[in-house]
Order: C-alpha cells, then sequence, then structure tokens
C-alpha cells in the first residue's frame, strides 16, 4: 500500500508541468509550516536543524554550504544524487527509504496532493531565496 502511494505522487509529478501547474502554492506553504520547525526559505533564510531549502528542487545533494550533512548524503551527493521531483517526492513520502542513515527525524508526508502542493511551494524559491 505505502508502494502505491509513492508511486501515485511519482505519477503525478512526472505527468509533467500540468501536475505542477495544478498545484496549490498557498496549500503548500500551509503543508511547509510542518517543516518550518527544522527548515527554511525565502531571502533570510538561515540553516536550522536542517539545511535552509532555497534552490532544493533540481540541487545536487549537499548543495548547501556551512551545512553539517550526514555522511550519508554526503556519499548520495559523491554518487551525483539531485533532489528532481520524483526523488524529493520519495523523500517526503518517507525520508529513511530515500537515505536510510540520514538525520532527517521527520516521519514523511502521507497525502499525494500535499507532497506535490509543497515541491511546488519549494519551486518557487531561487537559490538566493528570492521568487522566480
Amino acid at each position: 500500500m505505502k508502494l502505491f502511494s509513492a508511486v501515485a505522487a511519482v505519477a503525478l509529478l512526472m505527468s509533467g508541468s500540468a501536475a505542477l501547474a495544478d498545484a496549490d502554492l498557498k496549500a503548500g506553504q500551509k503543508v511547509f509550516k510542518k517543516c518550518k520547525a527544522c527548515h527554511a526559505v525565502g531571502e533570510k533564510a538561515r540553516n536550522k536543524v536542517g539545511p535552509q531549502l532555497n534552490g532544493v528542487v533540481g540541487a545536487d545533494w549537499g548543495h548547501i554550504q556551512g551545512y553539517k550533512y550526514s555522511k550519508a548524503l554526503k556519499a548520495g551527493k559523491e554518487e551525483g544524487r539531485v533532489w528532481d521531483d520524483e526523488t524529493l517526492a520519495a523523500y517526503l513520502r518517507k525520508p529513511k527509504d530515500v537515505i536510510p542513515k540520514g538525520k532527517m527525524a521527520f516521519a514523511g508526508l502521507r497525502k499525494d496532493k500535499d507532497i506535490v502542493n509543497v515541491i511546488a511551494y519549494l519551486e518557487q524559491f531561487n537559490a538566493d531565496g528570492t521568487k522566480k
């Protein structure tokens, strides 16, 4: 059942920009509130317990300077892993399935639409925190 849900979220994302075009940025901002204890976005974003997430969509793993990433995430960076829509969807669904020995303690998002909406919300931020 969990595999089906992850596949459904990925299918929504892989259907291209149509899925993201249908995404609700306000809903994504609301979902992101679950992330705000550890992460930030925007022009004044700083690293917290987790790295700031400006420019994360499409970025290489471990791209934020000054953040101390886990060994597992660093290994993914060396492999050339990227935070594309598919990887982000899987990670937001269940972080430990993507990076089993990662530092992220969040259990994951259950609803496919929440995943699509939060990715769309994050995608609007450039690396410097300005909006696209």
